[in-house]
């Protein structure tokens, strides 16, 4: 049997440690094929019109310059469903950024020269690009992300507000985020014999095998996707993006393998972002706490390719026993970048603005946060009416307050070091649990080795290491006796690591693998066959049957921060979080999921913003040096935590996903201990030295 050393929860290193820090682990660029050259994108300087001339005779003239590709050069491509993958098929320009040539050399130098000595012309029109702006041209659209209706309604919130004794009616605002990963996106691609092979850095190459195979109408058995190793993602790798599809483009039309790296500045514009918010919530309460009428309200951005509708009202469908609830969204096309997913889309932003109007109406209320929250603690999801599988939203609110010494909070603006202010703040978390079918096989071999294969993909979460516990676990070994392949396809189907799905989806599939490969060794009397012995699973009909329970994980935020009142500086000095998320499955690798969260939230709150130039319709800042990430020198001590969580509604694991819940209160965490440090409410991120010096 496994020992307890190798038992799921156990904190094992992350298997592919050793070959990430010595440079064996290759990543999608530096795979390089024999013959291999290098491409580079010239993107377009206006926000919207058309390209009316490109001039290339000059960057065909440099030495080293293969081609270069134009809208009448280029392959042609076949329809998909995303548009923003329809890349130098015309000349029109939808936004700041998008893609009008691809110049391809022998070198890197060459191309990027290449790129610069590309003379273009444009016939601009009028454009949009700035949601404060067009707030008014908002629409309702069918849907928002991840297929919730657009809006929600229960009983008569408007009338409920109205006759509350008490109410808050206050507006939040969260800037454009962009999710700059270690790794930025880049491919090597190549085509031989009518083959295609692509090293993407992506979240799922089963993802972009299909949608490649679609855009050059080909079999998917013509096409290979490796993304073997991945330097983060937070959700900009989630589905194919155009640099992919350029690299392979490319290829095919100089023959050659071709590698595209994307310039850190171009990520903003060509890999999704997340987009601006406009949050209006009114919350009505009883003299007791008791919410009698929760309205929240979200208007946002999309492009005119594509849209896109970031969830941000979903999380108040979820979180309080409010009596009567209207949660809606509405979206205003503009001539923008298509927004897409970044870490937590939906619940990051809209939980920093609904725990900040809780705490508003705590405040208002007279009543500590924490009790507030707990005297709203809902029986039942409030939206659909279901029994929650499992919810320790209390437990995580109680322990987190004993754990940082929430009873010796004093009143706002009351604690003061020098010349600065203290505060703490608390906020609660949500993120639903979502999963979805997924296959695996295991083989055990004579030797002892047990193989697992499945076509996951490892972000930097762990995904090799915490797979390999769940096989050893189920097949009754040691978890060095099993190896896990991964990030190909041709390995058994998998889906891709994404709303904190992937341990979830993959980790079933391989212990039903695992469990019938077992039960057939127990069966089996005689040696095991040269080749093995394998068994696969399925897991279609089981892990996207509907359940009858809302399935959701949850956590509690405490931050304490110190006020420079000479310059407005917010400086965090401790962050905790207490989760409930079912069963952890490595401590480990769990503790930095989660504390990579909150780092994320910290960024969300007091540094990170995205800036659109309303008359260029360019993103400024646009790389590190001007969208600041938090370092080591910005990030404080930070504890993670989690619940002992028994929930038999999940999956065979019995956990939940942690991807993504650690950003999603600590925005608010802080934003409320601000508030309890200075006695003054601020309402828009970043909380930047200048607007907190500034006031609200």
């Amino acid at each position: 049997m496994a020992s307890q050393a190798n038992a799921l929860g156990a904190p094992i290193e992350r298997r592919e440690g050793h070959a990430k820090v010595t440079g064996e682990a290759l990543y999608a660029t530096e795979y390089t094929p024999p013959g291999c050259v290098h491409a580079w994108p010239v993107t377009a300087t206006v926000a919207r019109g058309r390209v009316s001339s490109l001039d290339t005779a000059a960057a065909l003239d440099l030495p080293g310059v293969l081609a270069v590709l134009t809208p009448d050069t280029a392959p042609r491509l076949a329809e998909s469903d995303d548009p923003t993958l329809a890349v130098l098929q015309d000349f029109r320009v939808p936004h700041h950024g998008w893609p009008i040539a691809l110049v391809v050399a022998e070198t890197l130098e060459a191309a990027r020269a290449a790129a610069q000595a590309v003379r273009v012309t444009y016939e601009t029109e009028p454009h949009a690009a700035v949601l404060d702006d067009h707030l008014a041209d908002a629409y309702r659209p069918e849907e928002a992300n991840g297929g919730h209706p657009a809006e929600r309604r229960q009983g008569d919130p408007e009338a409920a507000f109205a006759a509350a004794p008490v109410t808050v009616d206050v507006r939040y605002r969260v800037p454009p985020l962009h999710n700059h990963p270690m790794e930025p996106h880049g491919a090597t691609a190549r085509w031989h014999e009518g083959r295609l092979t692509a090293y993407d850095t992506s979240q799922g190459a089963d993802t972009v095998r299909a949608v490649l195979a679609e855009l050059f109408e080909l079999d998917e058995d013509r096409v290979t996707v490796v993304s073997e190793h991945v330097g983060g993602g937070f959700g900009s790798k989630g589905t194919p993006r155009p640099h992919v599809v350029l690299a392979a483009m490319a290829s095919l039309h100089t023959g050659r393998p071709v590698k595209l790296a994307l310039a850190r500045r171009l990520l903003p514009e060509l890999v999704g972002h997340r987009a601006p918010t406009d949050h209006r919530l009114r919350l009505g309460a009883q003299p007791d706490g008791a919410l009698l009428s929760v309205i929240h309200e979200v208007t946002t951005h999309t492009s005119r390719v594509k849209e896109f509708v970031e969830q941000a009202a979903v999380p108040a469908r979820v979180m309080y026993a409010g009596g009567s609830i209207l949660t809606s969204h509405r979206v205003a096309a503009l001539d923008v970048p298509t927004p897409s997913w970044m870490r937590a889309p939906g619940e990051a932003p809209g939980m920093y603005a609904l725990e900040s109007a809780v705490d508003e109406l705590a405040d208002a209320l007279g009543m500590d946060p924490i009790e507030f929250r707990i005297r709203n603690e809902p029986d039942q999801e409030p939206d659909s009416g279901r029994p929650f599988s499992s919810r320790h939203l209390v437990e995580c609110l109680r322990e987190g307050a004993e754990r940082f010494g929430w009873a010796q909070r004093p009143r706002p603006g009351r604690r003061r070091s020098g010349h600065q202010l203290l505060g703490t703040g608390v906020a609660a978390a949500t993120y639903p649990v979502l999963v979805s079918p997924s296959r695996a096989t295991v083989t055990a071999h004579p030797d002892g080795l047990h193989v697992v294969r499945v076509n996951a993909t490892d972000i930097g979460t762990g995904a090799r290491t915490v797979l390999a516990q769940v096989a050893a676990q189920a097949l009754g070994v040691g978890v060095e006796a099993v190896r896990t392949e991964i990030g190909t396809t041709g390995l058994p189907r998998a889906p891709l690591a994404g709303g904190s799905s992937g341990t979830a989806s993959w980790g079933w599939a391989v212990h039903e693998a695992c469990r019938s490969l077992a039960r057939q060794l127990q069966e089996r009397t005689g040696p095991l066959p040269p080749e093995g012995l394998t068994a696969s699973a399925d897991t279609e009909g089981s892990a996207d049957a509907e359940s009858p329970y809302a399935r959701h994980a949850f956590g509690a935020h405490f931050a304490e921060v110190a006020v420079d009142t000479d310059t407005g500086e917010v400086r965090v000095r401790r962050l905790l979080g207490v989760y409930a998320a079912g069963r952890i499955l490595n401590a480990r690798t769990a503790r930095s999921q989660f504390i990579g969260g909150m780092v994320m939230g910290l960024g969300m709150a007091l540094t990170e913003r995205g800036s659109l130039d309303p008359a260029s319709g360019a993103f400024l800042g646009n790389d590190l040096a001007g969208y600041h990430v938090p370092a080591h020198a910005d990030v404080p001590a930070i504890e993670a935590h989690w619940i002992d969580e028994k929930d038999d509604h999940l999956n065979p694991m019995g956990s939940k996903g942690i991807g993504e819940i650690g950003i999603v209160g600590t925005a608010a965490a802080i934003g409320n201990a601000v508030h309890h440090a200075t006695g003054v409410r601020h309402r828009e991120l970043p909380l930047t030295p200048d607007r907190v010096h500034g006031g609200p």
